[in-house]
């Protein structure tokens, strides 16, 4: 019978491959083989779980001397890793050879190849050569071949890969992008995120770490997490989608002024920053919404999203019976709720937006894939009370714990800038009027800023007045969400193959 070195219990669902195993002469004659004159041997290649929901790929060897057993139960291990359906056979990888420390190729070439190949799934690589390279092609290629699409590379990729993804399900099945009230065909290949990049908030948020051996092997075992996209439009024209931040005030003037900096990498995001904080704009606007009434959790329950979250599920469905019983058309009779004011910051966010420094997020209790987003309005305060509000991003404070901090779950909002409401008056007057006001309000700065930018996702939007709406699980992604325990998770699963016996 076949021995085993340690006690291992693995889920079927998480077996990589197996292999037969040789041992050539010198093996065979050191060590446990020595009292064999010719063992038989497999060697299974799994899922280990460490901390910080890290996997890395291990194996075991088990043996014995009778052939035919040893060949039953390579088949058998075999058969059943065949019967995983979600598994991806073929993909399609896009490379970003210059995000990040432009180590984009060598991290997929050396770490995640090597471990698509032992998973026996073919691929066909695409380098990128310019801005939207990816985008582009994904409308010209044959998608139905594939099982899954992977990007490799920072948060820039991965919005390149799915604009070109979503926008190829929409022009195949007729949708106009346009229309912001179209309902959007959902994306049934998935996409992996190999993170390569100088920002990975989308991997650190959908699995926990920003790792590129943890995502090869979610991608692997065929994981498939549902994920909530938001569209934004302007005067009826599509503009964008996004899936983590869209944020106007503090972190869109972060972004404005940090892409001026690029020459100085990464550490121009903690310049900026700082500049941000210290010029401490603020910006006057309205702001009308539509409550999320379909969502079962709030942004403040600390209810957070974890693997298989059941409020994700529960709004997901109640989002279903809702456009059974009014049609999509009958949203736009539902109540808008109208907040104008002077804002520091306006963020809406479709997920936490953890990242390392964050480990909580912009929205500790937002959720991948319930159909809404958190709106975050920060009114005009002291520097001081602004601070506070930002240092609680990196502590377990309520950060929304604030008399000028007002959170809201939206399925869709308007902005607009006060700039343009007044547009009965001449630009330049404005302009004149916004200049004094400015300085009366911030004497340390000589500030005539009357717009803010938007930032989507680490880009920037041209125009200030935009419209907004959450496509409940519109794409899916080769994750499983945060899970609550990765180690308790790996000692339990109903189709497991226990011990390997």
């Amino acid at each position: 019978s076949c021995v085993y070195t340690e006690n291992c219990f693995v889920p079927t669902s998480e077996i990589i491959a197996v292999e037969e195993t040789e041992f050539n002469k010198k093996q065979r004659n050191t060590g446990k083989w020595q009292k064999m004159a010719k063992p038989h041997a497999f060697t299974v290649y799994y899922v280990k779980k460490a901390r910080n929901h890290r996997w890395r790929c291990s194996d075991l060897t088990f043996w014995c001397v009778d052939e035919h057993l040893c060949n039953q139960w390579i088949q058998a291990l075999k058969e059943l890793l065949e019967m995983q359906k979600s598994r991806p056979k073929q993909l399609l990888v896009y490379i970003n050879p210059y995000g990040g420390k432009r180590q984009g190729r060598r991290i997929y070439e050396q770490k995640v190849a090597p471990l698509f190949s032992l998973a026996s799934i073919s691929t066909d690589v695409v380098i990128t050569e310019h801005a939207n390279h990816a985008k582009d092609n994904l409308l010209e290629v044959n998608i139905n071949k594939y099982d899954g699409v992977v990007c490799v590379g920072g948060d820039g990729m991965f919005s390149e890969v799915m604009h070109g993804l979503i926008g190829r399900m929409q022009k195949d099945s007729g949708i106009d992008q346009n229309n912001p009230k179209a309902p959007l065909v959902q994306c049934n290949i998935r996409i992996g995120i190999i993170p390569a990049g100088s920002t990975d908030c989308i991997c650190y948020s959908t699995v926990g770490i920003a790792d590129p051996v943890t995502s090869a092997l979610h991608i692997i075992v065929g994981d498939c997490q549902p994920l909530d996209v938001s569209s934004v439009h302007h005067n009826n024209m599509f503009v964008k989608y996004y899936v983590s931040l869209l944020g106007y005030g503090f972190y869109g003037d972060i972004l404005k002024d940090s892409e001026k900096k690029r020459w100085m990498g990464p550490m121009r995001y903690d310049y900026s920053g700082f500049k941000t904080f210290l010029s401490h704009h603020y910006y006057e606007g309205t702001i009308s919404f539509q409550p999320a009434k379909h969502a079962l959790g709030s942004p403040r329950d600390k209810d957070r999203c974890r693997t298989g979250c059941y409020i994700c599920k529960g709004s997901e469905q109640q989002l279903a019976e809702q456009h059974k019983q009014c049609g999509l058309n009958r949203e736009e009779d539902e109540e808008w709720k109208v907040i104008k004011g002077k804002f520091l910051a306006i963020n809406a966010v479709n997920m936490s937006c953890a990242c390392p420094r964050s480990p909580k997020g912009l929205s500790p209790a937002a959720h991948l894939a319930d159909g809404s987003a958190d709106l975050i309005l920060v009114r005009k305060c002291s520097r001081f009370d602004f601070l506070r509000y930002l240092v609680r991003h990196t502590n377990h404070d309520d950060q929304f714990d604030f008399s000028f901090v007002d959170v809201y779950r939206v399925k869709s909002f308007q902005f607009t800038s006060k700039l343009l409401e007044d547009n009965e008056s001449n630009v330049t007057d404005i302009g004149k009027k916004r200049f004094g006001q400015f300085c009366r309000d911030h004497p340390v700065c000589c500030c005539n800023i009357a717009n803010s930018t938007w930032n989507c996702d680490g880009e920037t939007l041209d125009s200030s007045a935009i419209e907004v709406r959450v496509h409940c699980q519109l794409m899916k992604l080769f994750a499983r969400g945060i899970e609550e325990n990765c180690k308790e998770e790996a000692a339990y699963s109903h189709s497991s193959v226990e011990q390997l016996l």
